[in-house]
């Protein structure tokens, strides 16, 4: 095996290949070559990092806060007929479904023809034919929905009914951070663009566009925001994302 010698002025790098002849790669590529891999390394070690945090703050919670689900289980059980959780089946990452799960806040076997009619409306941008509420209703939630329990109604508002979702965090079909499961239906009536916002990082119990105070803002500026984090997430933002959860949750203002 033979390594031929470069010139410094043509700033090229000669590679010996296993049969013994020669490439030529110019310096630049290289550089450019060694900072994609040197990115792509970092990307996957920080998805490394952000299941872990995913596995761990998800147990961490659900142990700190398993007297109060199971409390809010009972309630549930008590005050409305049907089952204590509420599943439902949801396009997660890359389009591959999943059963989603919280506390039910509806009555059992609710029809959602309405729901259907609403959502249909809202990515069309009809928001004249529907009823959004005030600003501080969030956008994919009907005011006044009848099919809502009055306990229901306090779950909503806490936030409470999403700590089922936290199982599905263990098993990995969702994330703590992340865009919020679309339901099939939904995604029938995307355009193009919209289904970035699904194919490039797992759906989370909770996401910019939730914390941006912006629950009152289009469909489509909701999208923006959802892939405005797909394509640039961090840990660093996930964890301002997670804060100002917190400070949501305390100010029972539940998106």
């Amino acid at each position: 095996m033979t390594f031929k010698r470069t010139y410094l002025s043509n700033l090229n790098l000669c590679i010996s290949s296993y049969n013994g002849s020669l490439a030529t790669v110019p310096m630049e590529k290289l550089f450019s070559l060694n900072e994609e891999l040197v990115h792509k390394s970092l990307a996957v070690f920080q998805k490394l990092v952000k299941r872990w945090v995913d596995i761990l703050g998800s147990l961490t919670v659900i142990l700190l806060l398993s007297p109060i689900m199971a409390a809010v289980a009972l309630t549930v059980k008590l005050t409305s007929r049907g089952p204590v959780l509420f599943k439902q089946i949801r396009v997660g990452y890359q389009g591959k479904t999943f059963i989603f799960q919280k506390f039910r806040s509806m009555v059992a076997a609710s029809e959602d023809s309405i729901h259907r009619e609403y959502v249909h409306r809202l990515i069309a941008g009809e928001h004249d034919q529907i009823n959004l509420g005030t600003r501080k209703d969030p956008l994919f939630k009907l005011v006044n929905d009848p099919r809502i329990t009055p306990f229901g109604r306090f779950l909503r508002k806490t936030s409470l009914d999403e700590l089922p979702q936290l199982f599905n965090v263990l098993k990995g079909e969702m994330s703590l951070v992340g865009p919020r499961p679309p339901i099939p239906y939904e995604v029938h009536d995307y355009k193009n663009w919209h289904y970035r916002r699904i194919l490039g990082v797992k759906p989370g119990i909770t996401g910019l566009w939730q914390v941006s105070g912006r629950n009152r803002t289009t469909f489509d500026e909701m999208v923006r925001l959802d892939i405005y984090y797909a394509e640039n997430w961090s840990l660093l933002m996930d964890l301002r994302i997670m804060v100002r959860t917190l400070k949501v949750i305390l100010a029972a203002d539940g998106t």
